[in-house]
C-alpha cells in the first residue's frame, strides 16, 4: 500500500479529481476517489489491460451508455430489512437496472461485430445480473415521474374512478354556490379552492353566517374566510375516505415491489458494483483520450522510461516534455545545477506518473513507455517547515529522510528534492553523498536533485549512478526545462554575470579565486553538452529515417498482399468465367445440332437463311480470346486504306463505302444514301465477303447481289410494303448486318404501325426505335438485327 503521504506530496488526488469529472454516474465518482495505486503487479496489468480495452471501445463506438445509472444500494439495503421504499427510489431501481440492460446489449453487439477484442470488458458484463422482470413490474406501476398509475392494481383503478366521481360532485354542489344570485356580493373570488384537503369557498368575513359550515382557514388580512359549507360536508368526507383508501393500496403496492427489491438485493449490490467499475474504466479511458496519455508497459527488466513524459497538472500547450529513463543496471539518477529549470517537476513526474500507471490510469507520456510496479513510494519534495515542532528546513527534511531510511527497501521509488539542503554546504553535500549510497545499497530506484558541486562528480565514481542536469540558455538567460541524462549542470554564473553587464576585470577576478580542477571540470561539462546535442540531434535524424523506412516497408508489405489476393481473386474469377463461358457454348452447340437432327428426321427442307442463322448461333457460342481478337483488329487497322474499299465507320457502328481521300488522315465515306469526312482513326477496314455458298440438303443457291442499308418503304401499298419488309429483313439477315434503316415516312402513321408490329415478332430482330433528328426522326424504323 503507498503510503498517503507519498500521494498527498505527489499531488495524486489533484489528478483523481480531474479524473473524477469523467465520470458518469454518481457512484462512480464516490468510488473514484477511493481509488489507490495496486502494489500487485498482476493486478496493475489487468487495470491497464481493462483501461486499455475501454480506449478501443471509444475509438470504435466514440461512447458509451452509461446514462440513467443510480446509486441505488441504500435502497436495496431498506428493502433487505423489509423497509418500504418510495416510488422514486423504485424508478431509481428501474432506472439502474435499464442501465445494466443497454450496456449489455452495447457490449453484446461489439462482440457480435468482432471489430475489436475486449474479453476483460465481456467477461464483466457477462456477470452483470438480469434483473429484467422487476423493471418491467415497477414500469407498470409507477411513471418515470414517481406517479403510481391506475394500471398498478384493479383495486387503486376501481378507488380512483370512485374518487373522481365524488370529487365531481362536490364541485357541481360548491358550483351552485358560486352561480348563486349574491355569489359575486358574499365570495371574494367566483373560484372554488382547497384547504385542508377538503373543498371550500373563499367568503367574505361579513357574510359567514349566510353559508354556515366549517371555517378551514383564513386570508392573511382576516377579510376572507375558506369556508366549507353544511351542504358539502358529508360530500368532502367521502373524498378523505377514498383518498385514505387510495393511499393505502399505494402503499400496498408500493411494499409489495419493496418485497420484490428484497429478493433480489444482493444481486443488486452487485449490478451497483461492477457498474461503478465500468464507468471507473471508462473515465480513465476518457481521460486519457483527452489528456492524449499512453498505457505504458510493465518492465520486467528494471527499466523506467517515460518517452516524452510531462506533468499531468500542467497545461498541455505549455509543458516541456522529456524523456526520462533508468536503465536495468541504473539505480540513482542526480540532477544537478541551478536552482531554477524545473528539476523538482522531474521529480513529481517521475512520481505521478508512475503512481497513475499503478492504478490503471494512462500517464502523460508517449508510446513505448515502461514502469516498475513498486511496492512503496516516498518522496521528501519541498520545504515543510514545522511550525508546530520547531524545525527548521532542514530538521524538517531529515524527519522525511529518517522515516523513508526506516521503511524504504529493495522494490521502492525514493524522491528527493535539493538532497542536503538548509545546512552548511559541505556538511550537507557529505550526507546527500552518504544518504544516496545507502539508498543504493538497498536496491532502491532513487531520483535526487541538487545544487552542491560535490555531487556533480559523485556520477562518475559510482556504478549504477548516472549524472543528469535541466539545461540553461546563457543567450536568453532562461531555462529550456530540457533534462539532459548523462550530463551534469553547470552554475553558468560567470556567462550570466557578463551578459547581465558585469564589468569583465571583475569576472576575471572571481575567476582567480576559482581552483584548477574546479575550471577543468566545468569545461568538462560544457564539452559534454555539446557532444549530448549533437548525438540527440542524429539520433533524432536516424529515428526519423529508421521510421519512413518502416513505414516503407509496412507501406509495401501491404500493397504486396493485396497485390497477392487480387489476383488469385482474379484467377478464380477468370476460371470460374472461362468454364461458364465453355459450358455455355457447348450446350448451344449441342441445341443447334439437335434442332437440325429433328428436322432432317422429319424431312424438312433446310433454307439458307435457317442455315445461316444456325452458323451464326455456333460462333456467338465460341468462347473469344479478346486479347487475340484486339491484335488482329489492331492489325487490320494497319492495312493502307484505298478508294472503293468497304469499312465499318466506329463511331457509328455502320458499314460504309470510301468515295475520297481529302487529307493525310480525312476521307469521305458514303453510308448508304449519306455521305460524310470522318478521320481514318474512325475507320476501320472491311475484307471483302466471298461468295457464299450454303449447300442444303434439297437446294443449292448461289447469292451475289448487294442489299442496302436501308428500305424505302415510301408510296407503297400496305400490304406490299410488309411483303417487301419481310424479304429485306432476309436479305439483311443473310448478308450479316446488324443495323438496317426502314423508311416509311410520316403520313397516317398506318404503315409505320403495321412495320413496327411485323419487327415486334420477328425471331432475329433485337430492337428497334424511331430515327434520331439526322437519321429521319418518325418517319424512319432503326433496327437492330441478331
Amino acid at each position: 500500500m503507498i503510503e498517503i503521504k507519498a500521494l498527498k506530496t505527489l499531488e495524486y488526488d489533484k489528478v483523481i479529481a480531474q479524473l473524477a469529472t469523467f465520470c458518469t454516474s454518481s457512484i462512480g465518482k464516490e468510488h473514484i476517489t477511493n481509488l489507490k495505486p495496486s502494489t500487485n503487479k498482476e493486478l496493475v496489468m489487468t487495470l491497464l489491460d481493462e483501461t486499455d480495452e475501454g480506449l478501443s471501445v471509444l475509438r470504435v463506438k466514440n461512447n458509451v451508455p452509461m446514462g440513467g445509472i443510480h446509486d441505488v444500494r441504500p435502497h436495496a439495503k431498506r428493502a433487505q430489512i423489509g423497509g418500504m421504499l418510495s416510488s422514486m427510489e423504485l424508478v431509481e431501481v428501474a432506472s439502474t437496472i435499464r442501465a445494466s440492460k443497454i450496456i449489455r446489449r452495447f457490449f453484446e453487439e461489439i462482440e457480435e461485430d468482432q471489430e475489436i477484442s475486449v474479453p476483460l470488458l465481456i467477461e464483466k458484463i457477462k456477470q452483470l445480473p438480469i434483473l429484467t422482470g422487476l423493471e418491467h413490474e415497477i414500469n407498470q406501476c409507477i411513471d418515470e415521474n414517481g406517479y403510481v398509475m391506475d394500471s398498478a392494481s384493479s383495486n387503486l383503478r376501481s378507488i380512483r374512478q370512485q374518487l373522481r366521481t365524488q370529487e365531481s360532485r362536490v364541485k357541481e354542489k360548491l358550483d351552485s354556490y358560486l352561480r348563486g344570485q349574491n355569489a359575486s356580493k358574499m365570495l371574494s373570488d367566483s373560484i372554488v379552492t382547497i384547504r385542508n384537503d377538503r373543498y371550500v369557498l373563499p367568503v367574505k368575513q361579513e357574510y359567514r353566517g349566510n353559508f354556515g359550515g366549517i371555517v378551514h382557514d383564513q386570508s392573511s388580512s382576516g377579510q376572507t374566510l375558506f369556508i366549507e359549507p353544511d351542504g358539502v360536508v358529508q360530500a368532502n368526507n367521502e373524498v378523505r375516505r377514498l383518498r385514505m383508501k387510495e393511499q393505502e393500496e399505494i402503499e400496498k403496492i408500493l411494499l409489495a415491489l419493496s418485497l420484490q427489491v428484497q429478493e433480489v438485493a444482493s444481486e443488486i449490490f452487485h449490478m451497483v458494483k461492477l457498474l461503478s467499475e465500468l464507468d471507473i474504466i471508462f473515465a480513465k479511458a476518457k481521460y486519457g483520450q483527452a489528456e492524449k496519455c499512453t498505457r505504458p508497459f510493465i518492465s520486467d527488466s528494471g527499466r523506467i522510461k517515460l518517452v516524452s513524459a510531462r506533468h499531468p497538472l500542467l497545461p498541455k500547450k505549455e509543458a516541456v516534455t522529456n524523456t526520462i529513463e533508468f536503465e536495468p543496471e541504473i539505480s540513482t539518477i542526480v540532477i544537478t545545477g541551478p536552482n531554477t529549470g524545473g528539476k523538482t517537476v522531474t521529480l513529481k513526474t517521475v512520481g505521478i506518473c508512475t503512481l497513475m500507471a499503478q492504478a490503471g490510469i494512462p500517464i502523460p507520456c508517449l508510446d513505448g513507455s515502461e514502469i516498475i510496479v513498486f511496492e512503496q513510494v516516498f518522496a521528501d519534495i519541498g520545504d515543510e517547515q514545522s511550525i508546530e515542532q520547531s524545525l527548521s528546513t532542514f530538521s524538517s527534511h531529515m524527519v522525511n529522510i529518517v522515516d523513508i531510511l526506516k521503511k524504504l527497501d529493495a522494490n521502492s521509488l525514493v524522491l528527493f528534492d535539493e538532497l542536503g539542503a538548509g545546512t552548511d554546504p559541505q556538511e550537507g553535500a557529505s550526507l546527500a553523498i552518504a544518504i544516496l549510497d545507502e539508498v543504493a545499497n538497498r536496491g532502491a530506484k532513487v531520483m535526487a536533485t541538487t545544487h552542491y558541486p560535490e555531487l556533480k562528480a559523485y556520477g562518475y565514481n559510482r556504478n549504477g549512478v548516472q549524472n543528469a542536469s535541466v539545461e540553461f540558455d546563457v543567450e536568453t538567460l532562461s531555462p529550456t526545462y530540457r533534462l539532459l541524462i548523462g550530463v551534469p549542470g553547470r552554475s553558468n554564473a560567470y556567462e550570466i554575470s557578463t551578459r547581465l553587464g558585469l564589468p569583465k576585470s571583475v569576472i576575471q577576478h572571481a575567476k582567480s579565486f576559482t581552483g584548477t580542477d574546479r575550471s577543468e571540470v566545468e569545461s568538462m561539462i560544457a564539452s559534454l553538452e555539446e557532444s549530448r546535442k549533437l548525438s540527440e540531434s542524429r539520433a533524432e535524424e536516424s529515428a526519423k529515417v529508421l521510421a519512413d523506412a518502416e513505414e516503407l516497408q509496412r507501406s509495401l508489405t501491404e500493397k504486396l498482399k493485396e497485390y497477392d489476393e487480387q489476383k488469385e481473386q482474379l484467377q478464380a474469377k477468370a476460371k470460374e468465367k472461362a468454364k461458364s463461358i465453355v459450358d455455355s457454348a457447348k450446350m448451344e452447340a449441342e441445341k443447334v445440332i439437335r434442332e437440325l437432327r429433328e428436322m432432317q428426321k422429319k424431312g424438312y427442307a433446310v433454307k439458307e437463311h435457317e442455315l445461316i442463322d444456325a452458323k451464326k448461333r455456333l460462333e456467338e457460342a465460341t468462347p473469344v480470346n479478346k486479347v487475340l481478337k484486339k491484335a488482329k483488329e489492331a492489325k487490320e487497322r494497319e492495312k493502307q486504306l484505298a478508294i472503293g474499299d468497304e469499312v465499318r465507320v466506329l463511331s457509328y457502328g455502320q458499314k460504309g463505302v470510301l468515295l475520297e481521300k481529302v487529307s493525310n488522315n480525312e476521307w469521305v465515306v458514303q453510308i448508304g444514301i449519306l455521305k460524310m469526312k470522318r478521320e481514318e482513326s474512325d475507320l476501320e477496314f472491311l475484307k471483302p465477303e466471298k461468295e457464299k455458298q450454303v449447300v442444303s440438303a434439297n437446294t443449292v443457291r448461289g447469292r451475289t447481289e448487294v442489299v442496302k442499308l436501308e428500305l424505302d418503304l415510301r408510296g407503297e401499298r400496305f400490304e406490299d410494303a410488309i411483303l417487301r419488309t419481310e424479304k429485306y429483313l432476309d436479305d439483311a439477315i443473310l448478308s450479316n448486318y446488324h443495323q438496317v434503316s426502314i423508311i416509311h415516312g410520316k403520313g397516317t402513321g398506318a404503315l409505320r404501325t403495321g412495320i413496327q408490329q411485323l419487327l415486334k415478332r420477328h425471331s432475329r430482330v433485337k430492337s428497334y426505335r424511331f430515327g434520331e433528328a439526322g437519321e429521319g426522326g418518325y418517319g424512319v424504323t432503326v433496327v437492330q438485327l441478331k
